[in-house]
C-alpha cells in the first residue's frame, strides 16, 4: 500500500518531469535531466531546480535586452554600411568563406581596416596589454571571467589605478563566481582609486547553485575606443609560463589583439555588459566609437567578433563554427580544452571527416577535471571512425580556444566546445578572415602537435572495460555539461 509520502514524491517527480519538457529546448537534454531526476531522487529534483532551468527568456534577460536594444540602433546606423562595404569589397579575398561572414554580419560589423595580432600565452599577451593600458588617453573598459589576487592580478591594479588618478574613465566588469577572490582586495582597492567597478550577475549564497550557471566568461579590454583584446587567457599567474619555475603546469592559450574599426564590436558588446551590471545608460557616442574610416589607417586584416550568450536569439558562436568546418575543403585545425559537443556539431565534424576533409582535434591529455575529461574521451571512438585525427596535449593544460580552416580562417574566443559556452555563458569569439593569421594559427597548431600524442585507434579499442563503461555514463549525461 503506497504512502501519502510516497504518492506525493511521484507527483513530485512527474511535475518536473513536465517542467523539464517544456522548458528544455534540446530533446536530449531533456532526457538527461529525466533520467537524472529519475535515477537520482531528491537529489536530481534539486540539482536540475538549482542549474538546470532555463533563463534564456527570464526577466533578467529581457532587462538586458531591453538595455541591448536602446543603444544597438544608434551603432547600426552607421556601421551597417559600412559592414555591407566592407564584405562586397573583399568578396573575391574571402571566398568560400563568403557566407559565413554574411552569416555572422547580423548585429556583427565586418571591417578590413584593422591589424591583428596572436599572442600566444600570458608571457606575451600581458606585457602587450600593460604597454596599450598605459598609453591610454580617454578610457580603459576591461572584463574578465577570471580575475585573481595574485601577482600579475595585482600587476594589472596598479596600472589601472595610476590611470584612474590621471584622469582616463576606468570601467571593470569582473564575472562574480570566476573572480570571486577578488571582490574584498582588488575591487575594493580599484573603487577607492576612482575605477567603477562591478560584478556581472552578482552571486547571492542562497541562489549559488543557480547563479554558477550563466556565467559571463567574456574576456576583453577595450582602450579608448581603438585597440582591443579577445581570447582565452584571463588575469592569473597560472597564464604565465616562467623559465623559472619549472615545477609549474605549463599552461597553452591563446589571445589576439586587434588595433582597428572592429574593436567597436568588442566596444558595443562591454557597453551593453556594463549598462547591464552597473544599472547605466552610457550612451553611444564618438567618445566610444570613433569610427572613421580611412583605408588601411590600422592595416588590412578582416574581422568579425560573434557573441551569444542567454540574451540571444540563435547560439551564434555554435553556427559560426558548424559553418566554418562545413565550408572549409581541404582542412580544419580544432583546438579545446572542453570538447563536449551536442549532436549538430559532432555531425558537422563527422560530414566534413567523411567528405575527405583533414580534421584535426587537439585536446588536453588531462584536463583539470576528471569528469569532464572522460566525458570528452566518450567522443573519441566515433570521431575516429568518421576520420578525424585526435590528439592529446602532454606538455601542459592547454586552454586555448581556437580553429584554423583551409588556413584562410583563423577563430580566436573565448568559447569551448560544449553546451555551457554554446547556451548558457556569454561568450565572444573573433572571426579573421586573412591568410597570414590563419597560417600563423596553423604553424601554432602544428608546434602544438610536436608536444602532444596522436590517439591510435587500435590503441584506444584496447583502454580497460570499466574505462568504456564510464564513458558511456558520462555520455549520457553530456547535454548536461
Amino acid at each position: 500500500m503506497p504512502t501519502v509520502f510516497s504518492v506525493l514524491y511521484l507527483l513530485i517527480v512527474f511535475g518536473v518531469c513536465i517542467i523539464i519538457l517544456v522548458n528544455t529546448e534540446t530533446p536530449s537534454k531533456a532526457l538527461g535531466y529525466i533520467l537524472l531526476v529519475i535515477s537520482f531522487p531528491v537529489l536530481g529534483i534539486i540539482i536540475y531546480l538549482s542549474v538546470g532551468l532555463n533563463h534564456r527568456k527570464k526577466e533578467l534577460y529581457r532587462k538586458k535586452l531591453e538595455i541591448d536594444n536602446h543603444e544597438f540602433p544608434k551603432l547600426e546606423y552607421r556601421a551597417a554600411a559600412l559592414s555591407n562595404e566592407t564584405l562586397l569589397r573583399n568578396k573575391e579575398k574571402i571566398g568560400d568563406f563568403f557566407q559565413l561572414a554574411s552569416f555572422s554580419r547580423n548585429k556583427s560589423f565586418t571591417s578590413d581596416n584593422n591589424n591583428a595580432t596572436l599572442l600566444i600565452n600570458g608571457e606575451k599577451k600581458f606585457p602587450d596589454l600593460i604597454e596599450s593600458l598605459r598609453n591610454a588617453k580617454h578610457h580603459i573598459h576591461i572584463q574578465y571571467y577570471i580575475y585573481e589576487n595574485d601577482e600579475i592580478g595585482n600587476q594589472l591594479a596598479e596600472v589601472l589605478i595610476e590611470k584612474a588618478k590621471q584622469g582616463v574613465e576606468v570601467r571593470f566588469i569582473y564575472d562574480d563566481f570566476g573572480s570571486s577572490r577578488i571582490r574584498k582586495n582588488i575591487v575594493k582597492q580599484l573603487r577607492e582609486a576612482g575605477v567603477e567597478a562591478y560584478p556581472f550577475y552578482k552571486v547571492h549564497l542562497i541562489l549559488l547553485a543557480n547563479r554558477m550557471n550563466y556565467r559571463n566568461h567574456r574576456k576583453i579590454v577595450v582602450v579608448d575606443g581603438i585597440v582591443g583584446y579577445v581570447g582565452g587567457i584571463n588575469v592569473a599567474d597560472n597564464y604565465v609560463n616562467s623559465s623559472k619555475d619549472k615545477e609549474k603546469l605549463f599552461w597553452r592559450d591563446s589571445h589576439l589583439k586587434i588595433v582597428g574599426i572592429s574593436v567597436i564590436n568588442l566596444q558595443f558588446t562591454f557597453l551593453t555588459d556594463w549598462n547591464f551590471c552597473a544599472n547605466q545608460k552610457l550612451p553611444f557616442s564618438n567618445d566610444y566609437f570613433p569610427m572613421e574610416n580611412k583605408a588601411n589607417t590600422y592595416g588590412n586584416h578582416l574581422i568579425q567578433i560573434v557573441t551569444s550568450g542567454p540574451d540571444s536569439k540563435y547560439p551564434k558562436i555554435k553556427y559560426t563554427l558548424i559553418q566554418a568546418i562545413l565550408t572549409a575543403k581541404h582542412e580544419v585545425c580544432i583546438t579545446s580544452p572542453y570538447f563536449i559537443p551536442d549532436k549538430s556539431f559532432l555531425d558537422a565534424t563527422t560530414i566534413a571527416a567523411l567528405s575527405g576533409v583533414s580534421v584535426k582535434l587537439l585536446v588536453p591529455k588531462k584536463s583539470d577535471s576528471f569528469v569532464v575529461n572522460t566525458t570528452t574521451q566518450s567522443y573519441f571512438q566515433e570521431l575516429m571512425d568518421a576520420g578525424v585525427e585526435i590528439y592529446t596535449y602532454n606538455k601542459g593544460f592547454v586552454h586555448a580556444k581556437t580553429m584554423v580552416c583551409d588556413e584562410k580562417v583563423a577563430i580566436v574566443g573565448t568559447a569551448n566546445l560544449d553546451n555551457r559556452s554554446f547556451d548558457l555563458n556569454f561568450e565572444i569569439n573573433a572571426i579573421v578572415f586573412d591568410e597570414q593569421i590563419a597560417t600563423e594559427l596553423k604553424e601554432t597548431f602544428e608546434k602544438d602537435l610536436t608536444s602532444s600524442s596522436k590517439v591510435n585507434p587500435e590503441e584506444w579499442a584496447k583502454r580497460p572495460w570499466y574505462m568504456k563503461l564510464l564513458e558511456k555514463v558520462l555520455h549520457l549525461f553530456s547535454s548536461l555539461m
